[in-house]
């Protein structure tokens, strides 16, 4: 048999247990049939077929054979029939044999029986059972086997009952384990797989959020400067020539922020994508200076603006600022006028960055469209998400809504150190009236 078909048979088998033990079942009553007819002992002449084989141990053996074949479905039961035969051929046996030609074959199937009892129940269960089994069956073998009681055929069945229940309870524990190996290791493939769907999900609102932040901002400034241009292009022309190209700049802008963007998207194997780094409060000046060309004032409070900030909390302040200018420039107008603070706070251990965006447009225009936009009465309610998800994603916090004295305000606060993230001496944040840097772009 080639290595190849004994594959496939073992496969068979496995997958077949019944034909399995119906072959046990053969191959036990082929070996205990020949057991009985050859003498091993010094009583009589050895060889095979010089003893006798009675009509009963033919008919007890087949029997207790064809117990063994149920030994999965009932495995207790399998052992009390196979140990009662096996008792029941010890005494026809004394009838058919002289106490020197006695014997035990028979036993070979109550070793199996203790063997499956062993392997397919508990611990405490199969000490109990060999225990009892020993216990009545080592008795009557030497009472009633061969003779002398201390026979080395007789001691010798005890070791092997013995051997059957170790070697039943090690296959148990070996089955246990390469189950809780599969089961391990199927747990950890769906794991896998869900945080693999997470991290898509989170990617796709990371990479939505992205978009709506660059398309927004830049297509709210062209459509104004547009609104601009149609309506003094007939009596100032020099006007309207000035309003087309900012609009010509605010489109390459967002060309090129669309193209940091998408890049990042490329596989390995596709052109590499573009090395502009991402913005940052640094380039906070080119931001508001597109604002105040569409005619709206803004105001700057930045101190921290020019210290080093972690880049992830660099982008995500000037997303916050993006798009609460731009939500001022769509639902406030352009003749409203928005203050932009950006300072330090918290202590040395805690240091925190505070974003607040305020405007003093129409106070109730804006609470008038808040039902319609879902989320604090800016557009479609996805500027302000984002502006939340940002917050949460770096532990923040996100707080929007109407001023008491009229208009609307924005306030992020992000943490500058991470949960968990250690001490260090060079983490003092200064705050404070002197350090402030105020100045009117526009």
């Amino acid at each position: 048999m080639t290595p190849e078909q004994g594959a496939r048979a073992h496969h068979w088998l496995r997958v077949h247990p019944m034909a399995l033990d119906a072959l046990i079942a053969v191959a036990v009553f082929v070996v205990v049939i020949v057991a009985s007819v050859t003498m091993a002992s010094s009583g009589g002449t050895p060889g095979f077929g010089k003893r006798e084989l009675p009509a009963h141990s033919v008919v007890l053996t087949l029997l207790a054979s064809a117990a063994l074949g149920a030994r999965r479905l009932a495995p207790m039961k399998v052992l009390v029939v196979v140990s009662a035969l096996s008792v029941l051929e010890l005494v026809l046996g004394t009838q058919s044999h002289p106490p020197s030609e006695r014997h035990a074959s028979l036993a070979m199937t109550v070793v199996i029986a203790v063997f499956t009892v062993a392997m397919r129940t508990d611990r405490h269960t199969t000490f109990r059972v060999a225990l009892v089994t020993v216990a009545g069956f080592i008795p009557a073998t030497m009472l009633l086997g061969a003779q002398p009681w201390y026979v080395s055929e007789n001691l010798g069945i005890v070791a092997w009952l013995g051997l059957a229940a170790t070697l039943g309870e090690a296959v148990r524990h070996r089955r246990a384990a390469v189950d809780a190996i599969r089961e391990r290791a199927e747990r950890a493939e769906r794991t896998r797989e869900e945080e693999a769907r997470r991290r898509v999900a989170e990617e796709r609102l990371r990479i939505a959020r992205e978009l709506h932040d660059v398309v927004a901002h830049h297509i709210a400034l062209v459509n104004v400067q547009a609104g601009v241009a149609a309506h003094v292009m007939d009596t100032r022309p020099d006007q309207a020539k000035e309003a087309l190209g900012h609009i010509r700049q605010a489109s390459r802008r967002a060309l090129g922020e669309l193209q940091t963007t998408v890049g990042l998207l490329r596989q390995q194997d596709e052109p590499i994508a573009p090395t502009e780094p991402a913005r940052g409060l640094a380039v906070l000046d080119e931001l508001v200076e597109g604002f105040t060309k569409a005619g709206m004032a803004v105001s700057v409070h930045a101190p921290a603006a020019d210290g080093p900030l972690p880049s992830a909390v660099d982008l995500a302040a000037y997303r916050v600022v993006q798009e609460a200018l731009t939500n001022v420039h769509k639902h406030a107008g352009a003749e409203s006028s928005a203050r932009v603070r950006i300072v330090r706070r918290g202590v040395a251990v805690d240091p925190l960055l505070d974003i607040t965006v305020e405007d003093d447009g129409p106070r109730h225009d804006r609470v008038a469209a808040a039902p319609a936009a879902g989320l604090g009465g800016m557009g479609s309610g996805h500027g302000l998400t984002g502006m939340r998800e940002r917050a949460a994603a770096l532990h923040g916090t996100c707080e929007t809504g109407p001023r008491d004295d009229g208009g609307f305000r924005v306030r992020v606060t992000l943490p500058l150190r991470p949960p968990g993230a250690p001490d260090t001496e060079d983490d003092v944040v200064r705050s404070g009236p002197e350090s402030w840097k105020v100045g009117w772009c526009g």
